[in-house]
This record gives structure tokens, C-alpha cells and sequence, in this order.
């Protein structure tokens, strides 16, 4: 099976440990990227994934590329060009003190890419799979038009169509999301989100639930998968849901609505090393055992797994492999040693 995915790298600057921005004089420095980070996920599953951006040709661009071709992704339709890597700087929360992130990606080589830069009938040779988020159009009225393109190449070519909802209101407002979001979701087969963004994006949300206050249940997944699928005809939508304790102990959730039924995974109780890439590690489960054939119920549990163990991995690529995630999966979500 190959899979497409499409959006920006960027290079990840994020002070040792827990350290706040300055405190001390070092920043680790690695790369990463919603749709980046999916096709890694689907790469160490031993997929055929390939990703595509822009990128400069002088060495930053280059090191970016590596860090992908480092875990087998294809880069080879990696268009090369622009002058500048996004960077986003990455302060880890602790306890009560939440994380900070902070973007410097304007004038990025992706931000300013053009419809022209990209052949999708000659990307989409071949392929099963696309996979695209919302912030890759949040970035500019030019990269909603190559996602539109790209979507309607899929479209042509037979691939199914993958989105994560992943609203960033420092990137677009909300009526910026809605009217692109609204025009892109009609050719989306599978759709990702959780509650906080079927109503940034869409303004869907159910009764009596608090989707800011932590008090999920289980009627309100339902109600926003249903008017989801029903709004744009989705064959399936996945909700997940982060209960956040603290910010190093979340409960961590999902479900998957396939149009009749409603599958609920397991609950983790995670104790958080790295939380960035968490909804893209989910997006890569799911996508990953979709294309396995796995039964709603099978992939809702993988795609949740493989996000737990993300959580517990620094940087934003999940670098699990399927055994270790259907390990989890078929355990007692615990991770300890069965005996």
C-alpha cells in the first residue's frame, strides 16, 4: 500500500528537558510536521510513504530531508526551492505550567509555494492513500488551491482521502477554517478531529457537553461524528479525546463512527514525555490499520495505541513499529510486562 501525505517540515528548536526558552544555552534542535510526521508513523509500520513539500536546496533544507529519508520515507517528490525552513520554537510544559510554541514560519518555501510546483497526476501514480491537515491550507489562500488540486488529483486517480481537522487559530480565523475546510471536506473520505475543532472549524457541537472543561461523554462523540459525516458525507470519522490532569498526566481516547457504528477504544492514563505529534501518531495508527483491513473497532484501538506510545517519545516522530503497537492494544493499557 502507498500512502501521500502533504504539508510543512519544519525545523524544531526546543530547550533541553524542561527547561523555559533561555534558561539555559542550548536548544535541541530536530524537524518535524503534521503530515511529516504521519508519513513517518506509516514508514516504521513498513509502509511505502511518501511525503511532499517544498523545501530550500541549501543544507537546512537538506537536513530536513534526511531526518526523513533517516526512517525510509520517500522524498522524492519533494519539490526544491524557496529560501527559508519554518521553525517553531518549543518550550515542554510541566505539572500546571502548560507548554509554549511558538512559530516563525513565514516566507517558509511551502507558504510560498505555487499550484504549478506540484504534479499531482504523476504524484498520485499508484497510490491508495492521501493524507492532508488543516493547517497546511491555514498557511495561505495559495496552498488552500494546491490542497483543492491535490485532492481533486486524488479524486481522479481512485485514492482515498484522509484529514485532520487540526484547527491552529494562530495560523487563520475560524471564518477563514470554515470556508476552505467546507470546500476541501467534500472530497474527504475519512475525516480526524475531536470536539475543540468540529466547532472551531464547522461550529458542530453537541448538547450539554463542556468540550473546554475536560466533561466528555460518550452521547457528545456521537452527536459531533454523526453531524460530521452527515454534513460532508465522511465514510468514517474519527473523535479523539484528551482529558488533560496536568500537563504530564492526560487520559488519552478515541472513537470511530464508520456510519453505523460507534466504536469506542480503551482508555491510557499517560504520563507525558513529549505530547507534539500525539494527533498525528493517531492519524498514522489509523490510517496504517484502515489500510489492513482491520474492522472499526481494531483500528480505533491501534490508532490509540500507537498515539499512547508516542506520547512517551521525544521529538515529533512516533518511532513504534506494529508489534509494539498491537502489543499495547491488546493489552491491559497499562504497559507492563504480561507474565
Amino acid at each position: 500500500m502507498k500512502v501521500v501525505t502533504f504539508g510543512e517540515l519544519m525545523l524544531r528548536l526546543a530547550p533541553n528537558g524542561y527547561y523555559r526558552f533561555f534558561q539555559d544555552d542550548q536548544l535541541q534542535a530536530t524537524f518535524g510536521g503534521g503530515e511529516a510526521n504521519v508519513a513517518v508513523s506509516l514508514a516504521n509500520y513498513g509502509m511505502d510513504a511518501s511525503f511532499v513539500t517544498k523545501l530550500p536546496t541549501h543544507a537546512i533544507g537538506q537536513a530536513a530531508v534526511n531526518s526523513l529519508r533517516k526512517y525510509g520515507v520517500d522524498t522524492s517528490k519533494i519539490v526544491r526551492g524557496g529560501d527559508r525552513v519554518g521553525i517553531y520554537f518549543l518550550e515542554k510544559g510541566a505539572s500546571q505550567r502548560g507548554s509554549v510554541c511558538i512559530y516563525d514560519r513565514a516566507h517558509s518555501a511551502i507558504q510560498e509555494a505555487a499550484p504549478s510546483d506540484f504534479d499531482w497526476d504523476a504524484i498520485f501514480e499508484g497510490v491508495d492513500w492521501f493524507h492532508f491537515t488543516g493547517i497546511t491550507p491555514a498557511l495561505g489562500e495559495n496552498l488552500v488551491e494546491i490542497c483543492r488540486e491535490a485532492c481533486k488529483a486524488a479524486k481522479a486517480h481512485g485514492v482515498k482521502i484522509s484529514c485532520d481537522l487540526n484547527y491552529r487559530g494562530k495560523l487563520w480565523t475560524r471564518d477563514q477554517a470554515r470556508a476552505a475546510m467546507t470546500d476541501l471536506c467534500q472530497y474527504v473520505d475519512v475525516c480526524i478531529s475531536n470536539e475543540e475543532d468540529a466547532k472551531d472549524v464547522f461550529g458542530i457541537e453537541a448538547e450539554n457537553t463542556d468540550i473546554y472543561g475536560g466533561k466528555l461523554n460518550k452521547e457528545g462523540y456521537k452527536s459531533v461524528a454523526k453531524q460530521l459525516a452527515d454534513k460532508f458525507g465522511f465514510e468514517k470519522v474519527a473523535i479523539t479525546l484528551r482529558t488533560s490532569i496536568s500537563a504530564n498526566d492526560n487520559d488519552w481516547a478515541a472513537m470511530l463512527y464508520d456510519g453505523e457504528n460507534y466504536c469506542f477504544s480503551k482508555e491510557y492514563h499517560l504520563h507525558i514525555v513529549d505530547r507534539v505529534g500525539g494527533g498525528d501518531s493517531f492519524g498514522g495508527g489509523l490510517i496504517y490499520a484502515l489500510l489492513s483491513g482491520k474492522n472499526t473497532q481494531d483500528a480505533v484501538e491501534f490508532a490509540v495505541a500507537a498515539s499512547a506510545l508516542k506520547h512517551s517519545i521525544e521529538g515529533d516522530y512516533n518511532l513504534v513499529t506494529v508489534s509494539e503497537v498491537e502489543k499495547l492494544a491488546g493489552g491491559d493499557g497499562s504497559g507492563r510486562v504480561q507474565r
